[in-house]
């Protein structure tokens, strides 16, 4: 678990962190998982120690875990094609790790036991789980994590071998055959769905979850690991039930339909309790404290469910077991059967069913196919053809059931996600509105909605624009800064659509022959291009428009296009994967992308930030940028964003010239859409200035830079969600505040009065 962690995460960086890019690298894990169970006990002789073979196979996925942290720089550098490369690095470790399975079980023999070491398999994905999200990732970095798994491999390998040389466990081994029992291909078919289900389950619930609990690496690990508490919780009753039954697969068809009615209600709590929870975590400054509660919450909705599922594996080997049949054999099959259920339940679920048919229909399918294996399970073992069809029978009349019970989630938790409860609970009137636009896409779940006259802009669980002044502020300085900065901006890269105004911003600019837009999720830009019109200047409809669907780290790494502008408008560093666009290297690359001359521009957020988060996102910053500025953007009278401006060439900004350009009947546009945010002159717009990176040398004394292979901003950012700092940091970075005579250039009295206005210790537009 703690190389799946880091391995995707890593490998996000290479082939990019869209839908489609992490539909791959899943599929390569989980494809690896699925071969080498299949593989191993038609290539390994059961005539060799089991344990030896395990114990290499432990040495092998160290010496992989190794070779994946040190190698991917250079892969980084390699353009093929984003298959090969997931392939290329997590197929091997991962046949691997599928075939340690199926080898220990030769070691075994008994089913019940095989069924015990899936269980203690997964209990130490739990601890893996934990200890890298909460400890070794927070702590430290990727490679001492990746060290840590590589030394739990050693440790285990050298037990393995420790254990072979006992003459009287070598001794047990039997050489097994290939037998079948009657029915056991609708067992496998049962296994793979049971598996399909429960990997698709994990897909909706986790995006659902997400919402409720906020995006934070932490939400991500905390849902993984009560999952696998319940898998590990489940596979062990499961282990000790096959000992007392002497039907299994009676067991195994019950279990589904009560897999079935725990969706349902999984279901119902989503949808009808956990939105009007009485407790609002997000008021606590102590993160243990909505820890506490959010793992709580995750086992209230996901526990019973995964319990039934930990539970259908080992009954379903003994259903499927033959007496004196190799268990390499059929652990092997049987795990590769769940296994490839799981990946088509991962992909069809995230990359076709939710942006087709939305998380209800989904919800919906996933009992419908429970029910499904109740009946192929029932049908493996059933005598007589009026009893099976009076089984199918009710369990379609209780999957209907089931099925009719479950609803959307209210439109607001799409849109306020973990701050939903106090306005579905009426104590928050001021939130009230009227959606115009609800959609689930492949990466994001979306909400605009119409509050007196304006316009909100909501991405999973947040609000990211909208039509009123303070974030038409905010969009239009990320747009017209650095347009303007620049001498002569003919062609812009726009990272992040959102609703549009950023990127609209530049269509007003008579020189612009290209504005090249980055965009993860495809829903977006139809519907802000729709709702926000007459802020974006329908900058989709424009002919310099070029829309790329993909992660913007990846273009930007793989693409030969240099830039005039980039300008970089991501969600919070807080959520699961975005500090990659934080990082140095990332920062190193837009650098690499600008034409001479050329001016980068980073959205900062100063709220639902603490002071750490803030210092390492300008320290990161300016250690690739160390002539970087900051301008702020304020809320009744305090900091509540800031945008950076970089650029390897620009040494002073001349005022002067930037308002004679506004003044030019060709910039009309350009002057028109700074006015409709109160900057009526090149003076009003430089007078955000806060500071540049000279002057805050001794407020970031200390801070850590965020880099590819530690990422550490994103769980620094998550330990402080909900810190209330936004105001003092504003004030931090303005106490460090001075004139910079050598930067801002212009003559008369306006640049006197703009000399006076950043003389102050406190906002100044």
């Amino acid at each position: 678990m703690i190389y799946e962690i880091v391995w995707l995460q890593l490998l996000q960086l290479v082939i990019g962190s869209s839908a489609v890019s992490i539909g791959l690298l899943l599929a390569a894990y989980m494809g690896g998982l699925c071969l080498g169970s299949a593989a191993l006990p038609r290539l390994v002789s059961s005539k060799r120690h089991p344990l030896r073979v395990y114990a290499c196979l432990e040495l092998g996925i160290a010496a992989f875990g190794i070779a994946i942290l040190l190698g991917l720089p250079a892969l980084s550098h390699l353009y093929l094609a984003r298959g090969i490369i997931a392939a290329a690095c997590l197929l091997p470790p991962t046949i691997l790790m599928g075939a340690s399975f199926p080898a220990v079980t030769r070691w075994v023999q008994d089913v019940s036991w095989i069924g015990a070491l899936y269980s203690a398999n997964v209990a130490g994905a739990v601890a893996g789980c934990v200890l890298a999200g909460f400890y070794l990732l927070r702590v430290y970095d990727m490679a001492v994590a990746t060290y840590a798994a590589a030394g739990i491999n050693v440790v285990v390998a050298a037990v393995a071998f420790a254990l072979s040389m006992k003459p009287s466990e070598a001794a047990e081994i039997s050489a097994g055959t290939v037998k079948r029992a009657p029915g056991f291909v609708l067992i496998y078919v049962a296994a793979a769905l049971s598996g399909m289900s429960a990997l698709g389950a994990e897909v909706v619930w986790t995006r659902l979850l997400s919402l409720l609990l906020g995006a934070t690496v932490y939400t991500f690990s905390i849902i993984l690991a009560v999952f696998l508490l319940g898998l590990w919780a489940g596979s062990g009753a499961g282990s000790f039930l096959i000992r007392r039954v002497q039907q299994p697969r009676l067991v195994l068809a019950a279990c589904q339909i009560l897999l079935a009615a725990a969706m349902a209600e999984t279901a119902y709590t989503l949808t009808n309790v956990l939105p009007f929870w009485p407790v609002d975590p997000w008021l606590s400054l102590n993160p243990w404290a909505s820890f506490d509660l959010d793992v709580f919450r995750c086992i209230r909705t996901i526990f019973l469910p995964t319990l039934l599922w930990g539970a259908s594996f080992p009954i379903a080997l003994a259903s499927a077991a033959a007496e004196g049949e190799d268990p390499a054999v059929l652990s092997g099959e049987v795990y590769a059967a769940n296994t490839a259920g799981a990946i088509a339940g991962a992909l069809l679920f995230s990359l076709v069913f939710i942006p087709q048919f939305g998380t209800r229909a989904c919800q919906q399918l996933l009992i419908g196919i429970s029910a499904t294996a109740a009946i192929l399970v029932t049908a493996s073992f059933a005598r007589r053809a009026l009893a099976l069809a009076g089984t199918l029978a009710a369990t379609a009349v209780v999957a209907f059931a089931l099925i009719s019970t479950v609803s959307d989630v209210p439109w607001q938790v799409i849109a306020y996600g973990r701050r939903v409860a106090p306005i579905l609970r009426g104590l928050d009137i001021s939130a009230e509105a009227n959606p115009v636009f609800i959609g689930e896409g492949m990466s994001s779940s979306v909400v605009i909605t119409d509050r007196e006259g304006q316009r909100f802009f909501y991405v999973s669980g947040k609000s990211e624009a909208s039509s009123a002044l303070l974030d038409m502020r905010l969009q239009r300085m990320m747009g017209h800064l650095p347009a303007l900065v620049h001498q002569r901006p003919r062609s812009v890269l726009v990272v992040g659509f959102g609703a549009g105004v950023t990127a609209g911003s530049f269509v007003k600019y008579p020189e612009i022959e290209s504005i090249t837009i980055c965009e993860l999720e495809p829903i977006i830009p139809p519907a802000s291009n729709k709702y926000f019109s007459e802020q974006n200047y329908r900058v989709l409809d424009d002919s310099r428009t070029r829309i790329i669907y993909d992660d913007a780290r990846h273009f930007v790494a793989t693409t030969d296009q240099k830039f005039d502008v980039i300008t970089t408008d991501p969600i919070h560093p807080w959520v699961k994967g975005t500090s990659a666009l934080y990082s140095k290297e990332y920062y190193e690359l837009v650098r690499s992308h600008l034409n001479p001359g050329g001016v980068a521009a980073q959205w900062l957020p100063l709220y639902e930030s603490d002071a750490e988060t803030v210092k390492m996102e300008l320290a990161t910053f300016f250690d690739v940028f160390p002539n970087g500025t900051v301008s702020g953007n304020y809320l009744n009278g305090d900091g509540y964003d800031l945008v950076l401006l970089g650029s390897p060439d620009l040494t002073t900004i001349n005022i002067d010239d930037i308002q004679k350009r506004l003044e030019d009947p060709r910039y009309a546009g350009v002057s028109a859409s700074l006015g409709d945010v109160e900057f009526h002159s090149a003076f009003d717009l430089f007078a955000t200035y806060v500071g540049r990176a000279a002057d805050l040398q001794s407020m970031l004394s200390g801070a850590e830079i965020n880099r590819d292979l530690n990422m550490r901003l994103q769980y620094v950012a998550g330990w402080g969600l909900n810190s209330v700092s936004a105001a003092q940091l504003y004030r931090q970075i303005l106490s460090y505040r001075s004139f910079p005579d050598d930067l801002l250039k212009g003559t008369g009295d306006r640049m006197e009065d703009l000399r006076e206005v950043l003389g102050r210790r406190h906002r100044t537009f």
